[in-house]
């Protein structure tokens, strides 16, 4: 087998190539957004956690994110310091944590939801509800073959 071009497939023909160049786009621009701000992309998804679960644990949110203990550990301490939530012990077992937004931080968490909305609309709004559908769904495909359980979150 030669290695002439001829028989190098494009790299613009790869799904991947495209995966990549959307995403990069996408996930930069709304990096950008959430930065101003005020905090990060991987403090963004602790945060929209915790406004679903109300309150969590470190390990429960370890668990669900994929990110390591160490690495939450430091995220947390990073957003009680900007008073976004706060740690408390639990009554029934002093020996665990648990963690909640504050006000501030449900305001944030509320504002940040609608700036992912905005940039969803502005990189796929020009796609029919149809056409997202079937691109979630071939994503959500995808993380179910592939097992795949964390989270992005960086």
């Amino acid at each position: 087998m030669s290695n002439s071009p001829s028989n190098i497939s494009n790299l613009q023909s790869h799904l991947g190539f495209w995966l990549r160049f959307v995403s990069n786009h996408v996930s930069g621009s709304f990096r950008e957004k959430v930065e101003a701000l005020g905090v990060s992309v991987s403090e963004w998804v602790v945060l929209r956690e915790l406004l679903d679960q109300g309150e969590a644990s470190p390990s429960a949110l370890v668990e669900k994110i994929g990110m390591t203990k160490g690495g939450l550990s430091k995220l947390l301490v990073r957003l009680e310091g900007k008073q976004l939530l706060q740690r408390y012990v639990r009554d029934d077992d002093r020996r665990h944590h648990l963690v909640v937004l504050t006000e501030a931080g449900r305001r944030l968490v509320i504002r940040l939801a609608a700036v992912a909305d905005a940039n969803d609309e502005a990189f796929f709004g020009h796609l029919s509800l149809i056409e997202q559908q079937h691109l979630i769904e071939a994503m959500k495909s995808l993380v179910r073959h592939h097992n795949w359980q964390h989270w992005p979150v960086g």
